[in-house]
C-alpha cells in the first residue's frame, strides 16, 4: 500500500485533491477526515498540513508527498523532487517599506520576520550576514508597522498583500517555488508509485495541450505540419474533397490561437480545438 501525503487545506491542497481524483484516486467527502483508503489502487491518502507533509516523507512514515517545493526546502530534510506540478507558482522574497531605499545589505543586523526561518537562515549564512529572524506563522506583512521587525521574508505570488501594506520586493528571489511530489531519496521506485506518476503526468499534460482538428489542401501539408508539429507527428487522413486533408495534433494550450491564426492564414478550414482530460504522451 502506497502512502501519500496530500495537503490538507491552503491553496495547494484544492489543486492536488483535484488532479488525484482525475487521476482515478478516490476523493474526501467531508474536509475534516485525515485519511483515505483506497484499496482498489493499492493508496492510502493523508491529508496533513503542508508544512509537516516533507518532515514525514523524509522520515519514510509515508513514501510520496504533494507540498510546496519553499515548504519541502525549509522543513530543513533530506527529500527528492520525483515531479514538478506546474500549479501554485511563488517566489520567495525578501520586502520592506515601499518608500524605502531598499538593498539587501540592510538585512546584515537587521530583524526579519519570516514563516519560514530555515529558509531565511540559509541564505544569511550564504551570504555571510548575521540577522535575527523572528519566526511567525503567519501575517508577517503586518510586523514591520508594529515594529516587530525591520523587513520580512515570505512567499509572493502577485505581490498584491505587499502592496496593501505599504511593501516592496527587493533583492533577486530566494527561491521560485511550485508544487511538487517528493519522496525520501532512495525509496523503493515501486510499480504503484510510478502508476500513480504516469497518472499525474497524463493529468497535467491534459491540462497543458489541446487537440486540433482542421482540413488543409495537400499542397500546402508540409507548411501546416510544420505549423503543427504534434508530440510525435501529426495525423493526417484523406478527405473526399480531392486534393484536401484533415490534420489532427496536440498543440500547447498556451498557443492554440496564435497555431490557429496561422492555419488560417495558410487557407485552412475547420479548425477545431477540442479539450482532453487525459493523456499520456
Amino acid at each position: 500500500m502506497l502512502k501519500v501525503a496530500l495537503p490538507n487545506k491552503g491553496s495547494l491542497s484544492e489543486t492536488a485533491v483535484e488532479i488525484l481524483t482525475q487521476a482515478g484516486y478516490r476523493g474526501r467527502k467531508d474536509t475534516k477526515t485525515l485519511s483515505v483508503l483506497d484499496e482498489r489502487n493499492e493508496v492510502e491518502l493523508f491529508f496533513l498540513r503542508p508544512k509537516d507533509i516533507a518532515i514525514y516523507v523524509a522520515g519514510g512514515q509515508l513514501d510520496v508527498g504533494i507540498t510546496g517545493r519553499d515548504l519541502a526546502k525549509d522543513a530543513a530534510v533530506e527529500v527528492e523532487e520525483l515531479l514538478s506540478l506546474g500549479f501554485g507558482a511563488s517566489t520567495f522574497r525578501y520586502a520592506g517599506p515601499a518608500d524605502a531605499a531598499l538593498d539587501v545589505r540592510q538585512l546584515n543586523g537587521a530583524r526579519i520576520a519570516t514563516s519560514y526561518p530555515n529558509l531565511v537562515r540559509a541564505d544569511l549564512a550564504e551570504r555571510g550576514y548575521n540577522a535575527e529572524v523572528i519566526r511567525l506563522d503567519g501575517a508577517v506583512e503586518i510586523s514591520i508597522k508594529l515594529g516587530v521587525a525591520d523587513f520580512i521574508a515570505d512567499v509572493v505570488s502577485t505581490g498584491g498583500t505587499l502592496r496593501k501594506h505599504g511593501l516592496a520586493p527587493f533583492g533577486e528571489p530566494l527561491l521560485a517555488s511550485e508544487a511538487v511530489v517528493i519522496a525520501r531519496p532512495g525509496a523503493e521506485d515501486s510499480s504503484t508509485r510510478q502508476r500513480l506518476l504516469s497518472r499525474i503526468e497524463g493529468i497535467l499534460h491534459a491540462r497543458d495541450y489541446l487537440m486540433l482538428d482542421y482540413n488543409v489542401a495537400a499542397a500546402n501539408l508540409p507548411q501546416a505540419q510544420a505549423i503543427t508539429p504534434g508530440v510525435s507527428g501529426p495525423t493526417v487522413s484523406p478527405l473526399t474533397r480531392q486534393g484536401w486533408v484533415a490534420v489532427r495534433a496536440l498543440v500547447p494550450r498556451r498557443d492554440a490561437n496564435a497555431i490557429m491564426d496561422e492555419l488560417s492564414a495558410l487557407g485552412g478550414e475547420a479548425i477545431l480545438a477540442t479539450e482532453i482530460s487525459i493523456a499520456r504522451l
